[in-house]
């Protein structure tokens, strides 16, 4: 497995993982459960580490693709910024989901506040998740590039 492959099994957890979170913490206030509260403070810890692991990856990924027919360093470009963006927030939320079990556990009175701006960050977040996941999907797939017109069909109806 090289760094291309690590690259695409990694790098759609960051975007993933928050909206799990997200359930959780919906469903954590309805079944009033701590525990599920918690569960999703730590999916967003592993949504900030597997954002790291896909920005090392991503960039070791382009240094593969450079010689290939289909690299568009445009389209690089455009996906490295939207991604750096998009780990930043996901560091941040990382750091401030630890801060918020830290706070959960020691029963401290900024906790449940501390957590809802956490989870409200998520949300701000996808905006620039769908940037980075729709920019790094046009690098392979000009089908959903902005004015992409497709061949002409040779079936005939």
């Amino acid at each position: 497995m090289n760094d291309a492959h690590i690259h695409l099994l990694v790098n759609h957890l960051p975007i993933i993982l928050p909206i799990i979170a997200i359930i959780a913490r919906i469903v954590a206030f309805f079944m009033d459960s701590d525990a599920l509260k918690r569960f999703a403070m730590i999916i967003l810890i592993l949504s900030g580490i597997c954002a790291f692991a896909s920005m090392q990856s991503g960039e070791r990924a382009e240094e593969m693709i450079e010689s290939t027919v289909f690299f568009s360093e445009t389209h690089i470009e455009a996906h490295e910024e939207a991604a750096e963006t998009f780990a930043i927030f996901s560091y941040v939320i990382a750091v401030m989901a630890i801060v918020s079990l830290w706070a959960d556990f020691k029963k401290k009175s900024f906790a449940v506040i501390l957590t809802e701006i956490t989870l409200g960050l998520c949300i701000v977040s996808f905006y620039f998740a769908q940037k980075t996941g729709t920019t790094g999907g046009e690098i392979r797939h000009e089908e959903i590039r902005k004015g992409f017109v497709a061949p002409e069909s040779n079936h005939h109806e």
